[in-house]
């Protein structure tokens, strides 16, 4: 018998579909504004390293979580809709249940991109997307991403 772990419990789809390398390249150096919903304030969580790295590296970061007011420097909302802005990417550092509701959000509000860092995938969610007419990524690390079109 497996020992458990905290995610035991966790459905983990595999991606019938993420866009080739020189796509994701693309979508990177088009499109640079980059909501993070579930972008946490503690430093050492992936999700903040990953903000960190994009504030740093010319992406404007918008954090998306209702327990925060401020994240990095920059105002926190709660959801996608109280964003006063377009967004252009969509990243998502939820569990995959929560998956659904955001892409939802993501096209009301005209987001161009749904991203799903790695490990999470959805891909009803996703079929979803992009009959909206949007661009998705899914269980790919956008910091990593980045990173690897610069070598």
């Amino acid at each position: 018998m497996q020992p458990e772990t905290p995610f035991t419990h966790m459905q983990c789809e595999v991606p019938e579909y993420n866009p080739p390398s020189e796509e994701i390249k693309a979508i990177l150096e088009r499109h640079k504004t980059v909501a993070i919903v579930g972008l946490s304030p503690k430093p050492a969580r992936d999700s903040h390293k990953v903000a960190k790295y994009l504030k740093e590296h010319g992406y404007k970061i918008v954090p998306v979580n209702p327990g925060q007011k401020e994240i990095l420097g920059e105002r926190c909302y709660p959801d996608l809709r109280a964003i006063p802005f377009l967004v252009d990417i969509v990243d998502i550092f939820r569990k995959p249940e929560a998956i659904p509701a955001i892409v939802d959000e993501a096209v009301e509000i005209g987001a161009k991109v749904v991203w799903m860092q790695l490990g999470i995938a959805h891909d009803q969610a996703a079929h979803k997307a992009r009959a909206a007419g949007l661009d998705v990524v899914m269980s790919k690390c956008i910091k990593i991403e980045h990173m690897n079109m610069h070598k």
